[in-house]
């Protein structure tokens, strides 16, 4: 997931001028865009990563940047910004106990449901470069190797349209690859033409992923609901009410008893009851009430 950075320091005179308004714009922009909340201690933040862009953009205040922002035109800004201001904290199989909890307790059930013509859908909401999704999806394939034969998918999404890209592609280094298991490395291909040391899924693995760009905030497309929900270290980012917001439409898509995995400093909220703790940070869906 994109996560805001702590803030950093910053000594001396700034290069540009940053007033208390210009703040307050960036952060109802980020707000209204993406559900971030910026409390006012992230202004040395704010000043740091903007900077950047207007130098690249050869601006000369951030008057003149918020300008653009809230344009007709700034659209492309927005996601620039939206990228300079958060940063992709993912690894393969990150908080190992949920993979293991979805191998263990809730892949056995699920497989048998494919296996007599069900329909399986599993989504990691916040996906950022794609570890999370394909550490499912290896999980997935450890207990179901046909799941190609069977109605089972995995939807992967992000803000972000860079990342999306990234995990699309769907290679990465060695050393981001540690934490796979042996039992799992057969997945994993070398890629010489991304590098000496890269390796890339097996098609195997990147079939049963799509990997689309949706903003948790705004209106979902999808019409189907999901035995497996990953949304870990997202909505931390969001306030109280953006938050319950976002657990309410998870309950709307998911099957009875479904699974929901949220991130460790998460707390579910506002879901009228309906999320049932059932292990370290996972839920489960009970009976409407």
């Amino acid at each position: 997931m994109a996560a805001l950075d702590a803030p950093s320091t910053q000594g001396g005179g700034r290069e540009f001028a940053f007033t208390g308004e210009d703040f307050r714009t960036i952060a109802a922009v980020l707000h209204g865009d993406a559900g971030i909340y910026l409390p006012d201690t992230k202004a040395t933040l704010v000043y740091s990563r903007l900077a950047k862009r207007l130098r690249v953009l050869g601006m000369s205040s951030f008057r003149e940047y918020c300008a653009l922002i809230q344009g007709q035109n700034g659209l492309d800004e927005r996601q620039a910004m939206l990228a300079a201001l958060t940063t992709n904290v993912t690894r393969f199989f990150r908080e190992p106990h949920h993979f293991e909890d979805l191998r263990d307790k809730v892949m056995p059930a699920l497989a048998a449901k494919a296996r007599s013509g069900g329909r399986v859908r599993l989504w990691s909401a916040g996906c950022s470069t794609g570890p999370e999704p394909y550490s499912m999806a290896l999980t997935l394939l450890g207990v179901l190797p046909d799941a190609a034969r069977h109605d089972v998918k995995i939807l992967a999404t992000d803000i972000d349209p860079n990342v999306v890209q990234t995990a699309r592609a769907g290679v990465y280094s060695r050393e981001a690859l540690e934490a796979v298991p042996a039992s799992d490395r057969k997945h994993l291909m070398r890629d010489p033409a991304a590098g000496s040391d890269m390796w890339r899924l097996s098609d195997e693995v990147q079939d049963l992923i799509t990997f689309r760009e949706l903003n948790l905030v705004r209106p979902w497309p999808m019409s189907g609901k999901f035995d497996v929900i990953f949304c870990r270290n997202v909505v931390i980012y969001f306030d109280d009410a953006t938050q319950e917001q976002v657990w309410k439409k998870f309950i709307d898509v998911m099957n009875p008893g479904a699974r929901l995995y949220i991130g460790h400093s998460e707390r579910v909220s506002g879901d009228g009851g309906r999320l049932i703790s059932d292990g370290l940070t996972a839920y489960r869906l009970g009976a409407a009430r």
